[in-house]
């Protein structure tokens, strides 16, 4: 199965090649707030096809994506990077608003739904990750786990789940997400019913991972990616997606997260930093990054392994990824002030 979606990965990289030239002369320089694990061979395949040095700046992942972006707004009159590839629209459509990114449409990416588009191609998501809840097989006995994001906050989880800093990450545009759909008021009404039934506020994605797996906790909401990570290195996990069905209307749903990329206004290198976004945005690039962290490629039609949560076989949260970066900016403050009360 594995040599066969390598097989099809060298197929999309030789046609690839076919329409570049080299440009061994020049470099380009990639922000990206991804895991490094994940981001860096893409950027060296990428540098392979292209004939071009590329360059990856990455991000801490206790600050992942605030630390990149509040560097380059600080560069935004001296620009040292060509494109930024975001783990979140939300970062992506701030950086639109602080007039920092450019617009630009690849070639090839009409098949992705408009969802996941900048409507002025400020950015555009080409791999898809999913929030799921994370469940310790040895703690919670198969069909006893939570169902909803709501179940979190009952008596028999107190003590016994674990989320990421809301200040920073994926964290921080699910809980941005969240508002836009219910409301502030409903959102801090959960986030207290967290604290007060015992939350354990960890720093990051991969420690809520680590937590989960080790029976720190019960349960824990990650990124997909962590949770694959974790299943294949043979951790006692399950992977549960919330708000799948509802006794009434509509159900709440698992929120999407699209990777973007963003030409940089002014960067060093626009002619050939077009030449790499469109390559990381291209099938080659999301087949790599559904084998790699099992993303979903947004592109239809794409094999991928059987590890990937296929999106079309979910119920996903209806949001406006531009109203939930507007949101997070103006939320932060509260976000801080949750945090820090005991």
């Amino acid at each position: 199965m594995k040599n066969r979606y390598k097989g099809l990965l060298a197929v999309f990289v030789m046609s690839f090649m076919a329409g570049c030239g080299p440009s061994t002369q020049q470099s380009v320089v990639v922000y990206t707030s991804v895991d490094r694990i994940f981001a860096e061979p893409v950027l060296q395949r990428a540098q392979e096809v292209l004939g071009i040095k590329v360059i990856g700046v990455y991000d801490t992942e206790e600050t992942k994506s605030s630390g990149l972006v509040n560097r380059l707004i600080a560069k935004r009159n001296n620009p040292d990077g060509d494109i930024f590839w975001s783990a979140d629209p939300a970062r992506a459509a701030f950086l639109k608003r602080e007039g920092i990114t450019v617009s630009y449409e690849p070639p090839g990416v009409e098949a992705i739904p408009e969802v996941f588009k900048d409507p002025d191609r400020y950015w555009i998501g080409f791999s898809a990750r999913t929030r799921v809840l994370l469940v310790n097989t040895e703690l919670v006995a198969l069909g006893e786990e939570p169902l909803s994001i709501f179940d979190l906050v009952q008596e028999q989880w107190k003590g016994k789940v674990a989320i990421a800093n809301p200040l920073f990450g994926t964290t921080s545009f699910h809980l941005a997400a969240l508002v836009q759909v219910l409301g502030e008021d409903r959102v801090f009404e959960w986030l207290d019913a967290l604290k007060a039934n015992g939350v354990h506020v960890v720093s990051s994605n991969g420690e809520v991972k680590r937590q989960v797996a080790s029976g720190q906790v019960a349960v824990g909401l990650t990124d997909s990616d962590d949770a694959v990570e974790a299943i294949t290195d043979g951790q006692p996990v399950r992977v549960v997606l919330l708000d799948q069905s509802t006794s009434s209307g509509t159900p709440l749903g698992n929120l999407i997260l699209p990777n973007t990329v963003s030409l940089i206004q002014g960067g060093p290198n626009p002619a050939v930093a077009k030449n790499v976004l469109d390559f990381l945005v291209s099938v080659p690039v999301q087949i790599m990054l559904a084998e790699s962290c099992a993303q979903a490629p947004l592109t239809p039609a794409v094999p991928v392994p059987d590890s990937v949560v296929v999106l079309d076989g979910i119920v996903s949260m209806e949001v406006d990824y531009a109203a939930c970066a507007t949101i997070l900016e103006g939320i932060m403050p509260r976000f801080k002030e949750w945090l820090e009360q005991k």
